[in-house]
């Protein structure tokens, strides 16, 4: 059960919510005919919908009372099973945040901004940071109660990033809040249930603000902080208490409070951070900045957590205090570091790396991202240094200064990105394949840390649109990315600019120009895929006219209906390898592609589609007449130029087949090798597939020499590197200028994998996978394939095994579903279900909810 596709939100904003449930049974053709909601408030109904008719679970909006603010609701759902008979209940809850401006009492405290900027480490402590950055802001107020209070919740936010404390102890688990959203269009605030910590007597409320997006380094802007959000860090945070005896008392940010330094020096998200053990918090009153709270929103997804702890796997001493670590596996976070037997004022130094140069860290592509982590101790018998306020990408660590030998059991990386519910699961005979999909799951963890970044490792860390949009198919399959791509898709609208362009990035920090092709589409293709995906047509809806006005501003600038101007910094299909695919055909397709999803968006949502459904076939058309030959053959030749017609529909059906046909030979030639990008890799294998190329697919799945997948996992990768060539035997490394080893796009083949290899796909025209369409395809190296998926419905699972010529085939289909399954076999008549499904034909069978084992006998 889930409120605004989360499970038991705390502070949720939403003032109208959805609620969604999920249905589990064993018993083939199970299904819901009936369901009712009730809502309680403190054991008094506030909501009961009657019973409704319906086999819908997905998304039911709130259709109680106005809801009020600060206010926990328990919600019950009943269903009915296809017999009308009771089939069971279940219960939650949703607790709402402050939804009005007037719940607020708190003003934005810190810093005297007189004493900025307040640049202290000294001179040597700077060579952590090329920019002396300001020391984070300690703040505490204390306060006394005569009893505990029987709710105590606090809200609170920052401009930067903040850690809360109560009595000395820190409050929650969230990192890096309040993350990262466009600040001057909305600002998140969190909400922390301390009903335990609060109690009768004295008590002190603290937190400790770091610079984090607000004012320290983000991008490769190097101006910082001339073109950031604000100068300094802010915090702002309200104390809610009731008492038994109905009273109720706010402690919130303002006069009274106060604001010093203590032991973290510094604290840069790029550039690290730098602790001074031996320092405590001295304090002076802390200086109230802005009364105007500005656009605060409650967080509407998932926060950011360590979520899991990597420990090293080999340590190695290089010389005398300096040590590498290995801890296996290219990850995001930071390293927690336990010190023994340092002296007072002992300096010890982590810094961070991809990979490794000759038996030493690889610093060259972190460009002016420093890494670098300080620890002065306080000469304690053992300390545990670990940051805070910064994180690094990484699988290599070097610790200098260390007293003494430093071990695997003093060290532990702790990994860190948004908290998503990982629901897919992807298994094959071929351990090399079982390796890419670890890579494309550990580069999603990595790069899906507040915004869906480019790379975790240098100053860069951007929200790149086109990076997310071909990667969020194969998103989807890991794990529940619902809420995560809604809230960020508010920063992409809120970047669009007043003729209908959206922007390369977003938030929009650098980058101020409008999107290029397959970059500014995401703002189209990303709403569409959660509509497709989760049933979210709220999400649709908010963002239509965003969608229409890019479509609009590509058509305004170019009637001829060739999209060539107003490109941007076009990128064409980027960092593809022996090949260039014209920008002008790329720039086209999507022109194309985005005009024909805002038609079907606008169908969906009950808006006359018929504009753009014309103005998509005008654009096929053009494609035609320009790029389009007599033989088959597309502008440009290239692999991509082949995929983008085919995938996106730009041919005569007559020529289908013989584009299908040079796009095969174009890979022949190079030995079974690809020379697609960023764009064009992701439609590589489906569109092989389709086409009846599927061994073609396997071929340059299985691929191990350059370039591929394979060759980088051969040579180590653990995680889905930016390029093809980012480090090669005959080349060595690529240019430092852009060159990550955690990059998530070329891992975009994920899809395919879970849509055709194992074979879980939705059937055309469907949304939130209420119509499967299962087809497995067997091939290349491998003896079995399988992958589930945790679904908006529910489970989703199909797999196969070849013995011999028998094909056995095994499929979860969950309630509020149907599913077709084809089954590839030359004798239809030796296909075989067990249970018998609900109708069969051949070598498709009909399936309704349950689990089935399926053979063919002849393959």
């Amino acid at each position: 059960m889930t409120t605004e596709q989360l499970t038991e939100p705390l502070g949720l904003g939403e003032p109208r919510p959805r609620l969604s449930w999920k249905l589990r049974s064993d018993r083939i053709g199970a299904a819901q005919t009936a369901y009712r909601i009730t809502a309680t408030v403190a054991d008094r109904v506030v909501w009961d919908s009657g019973r409704r008719d319906s086999d819908e679970t997905l998304l039911i909006e709130w259709d109680g009372p106005a809801l009020q603010s600060a206010t926990r609701y328990h919600w019950r759902v009943e269903v009915w099973d296809e017999h009308g008979d009771p089939a069971g209940s279940a219960q939650t809850w949703f607790e709402t945040g402050l939804l009005h401006a007037d719940d607020w009492t708190a003003v934005w405290i810190g810093r005297d901004p007189v004493s900025l900027p307040m640049v202290d480490p000294p001179t040597d402590e700077q060579r952590s940071f090329p920019d002396p950055a300001a020391a984070p802001l300690y703040l505490r107020h204390a306060f006394e109660v005569a009893e505990a209070p029987v709710r105590a919740r606090l809200y609170a936010t920052a401009r930067g990033v903040y850690e809360p404390a109560l009595n000395g102890e820190r409050i929650g688990d969230l990192e890096l809040a309040p993350g990262w959203t466009e600040y001057h269009e909305r600002l998140q605030y969190q909400t922390y249930d301390v009903t335990e910590r609060v109690r009768a007597g004295a008590n002190v409320v603290e937190a400790v603000v770091a610079d984090g997006w607000w004012s320290g380094h983000v991008g490769f802007d190097p101006s910082r902080p001339a073109r950031h959000y604000g100068l300094a860090p802010a915090f702002l945070g309200q104390l809610v208490l009731d008492f038994a005896d109905g009273s109720r008392r706010v402690i919130a940010t303002g006069d009274g409070w106060q604001e010093g330094g203590g032991p973290i020096r510094a604290a840069d998200l790029l550039m690290g951070e730098f602790v001074d053990a031996r320092r405590t918090p001295s304090y002076q009153p802390a200086a109230v900045l802005d009364r105007d709270l500005g656009p605060l929103v409650a967080e509407p997804d998932q926060p950011i957590r360590i979520v899991d702890d990597v420990l090293a796997i080999r340590v190695w001493q290089r010389e005398a205090g300096r040590w590498l670590v290995d801890f296996g596996q290219n990850l995001v976070g930071r390293v927690a570091l336990t010190v023994r037997g340092a002296a007072a004022g002992d300096r010890i130094v982590l810094r961070h790396a991809e990979v490794l140069d000759d038996g030493e860290l690889y610093l060259a592509n972190l460009r002016r991202a420093a890494a670098t982590d300080t620890y002065v101790s306080a000469g304690g018998a053992t300390e545990v240094f670990e940051p805070r306020f910064t994180f690094h990408g990484f699988r290599y660590a070097e610790v200098s200064g260390y007293p003494g030998e430093l071990t695997e059991d003093d060290v532990v990386a702790r990994v860190i990105h948004n908290d998503l519910p990982y629901t897919g699961r992807f298994e094959c005979s071929d351990e090399m394949v079982n390796r890419l999909q670890a890579n494309i799951v550990w580069g999603q963890r990595g790069n899906f840390l507040a915004v869906p970044t480019d790379c975790p490792q240098r100053d860069e860390r951007l929200g790149w649109l086109a990076d997310a949009q071909v990667f969020a198919p194969t998103a989807t399959r890991n794990a529940d990315v619902s809420a995560f791509f809604a809230r960020w898709l508010r920063d992409v609208v809120d970047g669009q600019d007043a003729d209908g362009a959206f922007r390369d990035v977003a938030p929009i920090l650098v980058l101020d120009r409008e999107g290029a092709p397959a970059w500014g589409d995401a703002g189209v293709i990303i709403p569409w895929l959660l509509w497709q995906t989760y049933g979210d047509r709220r999400t649709l809806e908010r963002s239509f006219e965003a969608m229409a006005a890019w479509v609009g501003h590509i058509h305004r600038h170019n009637p001829d209906l060739l999209w060539r101007n107003r490109t941007g910094n076009s990128y064409g299909d980027w960092l593809q390898v022996d090949a260039e695919t014209p920008r002008d055909v790329l720039s086209t397709a999507y022109f194309a592609h985005s005009t024909r999803i805002v038609a079907d968006a606008a169908a969906v949502l009950g808006r006359d589609a018929t504009k753009y459904r014309d103005l998509h076939a005008a654009i096929k058309t053009r494609f035609i007449e320009s790029y389009v030959h007599e033989d088959g053959s597309v502008e440009g030749g290239t692999q991509t130029s082949y995929l983008l017609a085919l995938a996106f529909d730009l041919l005569p059906a007559g020529l289908v087949g013989a584009a299908v046909e040079h796009l095969a030979a174009d890979i022949e030639k190079r030995g079974n090798r690809l020379t697609t990008g960023f764009v064009g890799v992701s439609l590589l294998c489906p569109v092989l597939t389709e086409h009846g190329r599927a061994d073609l697919a396997y071929a340059l799945l299985h691929q191990e020499e350059f370039p591929s997948w394979g060759y980088s996992i051969r040579h180590g990768a653990t995680t889905i590197w930016e390029r093809w060539d980012g480090w090669t035997e005959h080349g060595g490394f690529q240019s430092a200028a852009m060159n990550s080893f955690n990059h998530y796009s070329l891992g975009s083949v994920g899809d395919w994998l879970y849509g055709r290899v194992a074979g879980i796909g939705q059937a055309p025209g469907s949304a939130a996978h209420r119509d499967l369409l299962l087809r497995p395809t067997p091939g290349g190296k491998l003896s079995w394939a399988r992958a589930e998926q945790e679904t908006a419905r529910g489970l989703v699972a199909c797999g196969w095994s070849l013995a011999g010529d028998r094909l056995t085939v095994t499929v979860t289909v969950p309630p509020g579903s149907t599913a077709i399954l084809e089954i590839p076999t030359p004798d239809p008549d030796s296909v075989r279900c067990v249970p018998v499904a609900s109708s069969a034909g051949g070598a498709t069978l009909r399936l309704v909810s349950g689990r089935y084992t399926v053979t063919a006998t002849s393959y």
